[in-house]
Formats: C-alpha cells, sequence, structure tokens
C-alpha cells in the first residue's frame, strides 16, 4: 500500500514539473479547483447548487464509458454518468456535481467523512452561528445535508 501511495505521488510530481531538488512543494504551486460530489438526480440537486445557493450551469454532459470518473470514484461499467459544472461569482467550473444513474449509491455514511465549505453573500437561515477566523475576522457559518446526504458548510464574512 505505502508503495501504491508513493508512486502516485510521485507521477502527481512528475506531472507538475517536481519541486527544484527535493523540496517541498510551495503554497502557491497548489490551487483548489473543484469539488465534485457524486448524486443520484442531478435535476434535484440543481434546485439547491443553482436555484438556492447561485452557483450557475457553465455545461452539463454526458460521460463515456471511458471517462476518468469511473476508476477514480470506483464505479462499475454499468453506471450511467452525467457531468455538470458549475461556475460561481469568482471562478469557472469552481463545483461539479456527476449523476450516477443504473446503480445504487451507498447510504450517507452516518458520520460525514467530508464536506465542501461555501462563501455567500447573505445566510437566509434559520440559526446560523458566528465565529472568528485565525485573523480576527468575524463570519457567520451554518451547515445543512443535500438530498445525497452530502454535508455542506456555509460561512458569510461580516
Amino acid at each position: 500500500m505505502i508503495r501504491q501511495i508513493c508512486t502516485v505521488m510521485l507521477a502527481c510530481l512528475l506531472l507538475a514539473g517536481g519541486p527544484a531538488h527535493g523540496a517541498p512543494a510551495a503554497a502557491s504551486e497548489v490551487a483548489l479547483k473543484r469539488v465534485n460530489l457524486l448524486v443520484r438526480d442531478l435535476d434535484r440537486s440543481l434546485t439547491v447548487y443553482r436555484d438556492i445557493l447561485g452557483f450557475r450551469v457553465f455545461a452539463i454532459t454526458e460521460s463515456g464509458p471511458q471517462s476518468y470518473s469511473y476508476p477514480v470514484f470506483k464505479l462499475p461499467p454499468q453506471a450511467k454518468l452525467r457531468f455538470c459544472t458549475l461556475d460561481s461569482s469568482t471562478e469557472v467550473r469552481a463545483f461539479a456535481l456527476t449523476e450516477v444513474t443504473g446503480v445504487e449509491l451507498p447510504a450517507p455514511p452516518a458520520v460525514h467523512l467530508s464536506a465542501p465549505v461555501i462563501r455567500i453573500e447573505r445566510l437566509a437561515v434559520v440559526e446560523p452561528r458566528s465565529s472568528r477566523t485565525a485573523e480576527g475576522q468575524t463570519f457567520r457559518e451554518m451547515a445543512f445535508t443535500d438530498p445525497d446526504g452530502h454535508l455542506v458548510v456555509l460561512y458569510q464574512l461580516d
């Protein structure tokens, strides 16, 4: 297992040009492009991410049998995929939803393992919580689960 992880890390370094002389990668070399969530019903999910949160649909495409999503998400070949990229107000294709039909997706876990954290302009929800960043800026935040059980955290800077 360790050998597989090291092989993947080496491949990533080679693809990125690798750090100079074995030095660790600088923070400026890392950029998060998007989060991609697997969903059961794309139209239902768009009512949350597009209609409520305000993302704009960039494109919706059918994924072919050679899609990289099959091995990445360990999906069986009988799964049918539709891929939707969403724009935020500051980033093109900042968020993605992949609809999986033809196979059963697992039930949401009892404990959430991950969550996208999304900044929005206004919180129009019940009982947001106030907090302070490490730099001292105050913000309000709240969390919800979408129709597929994904935990989503929203925050608004004060």
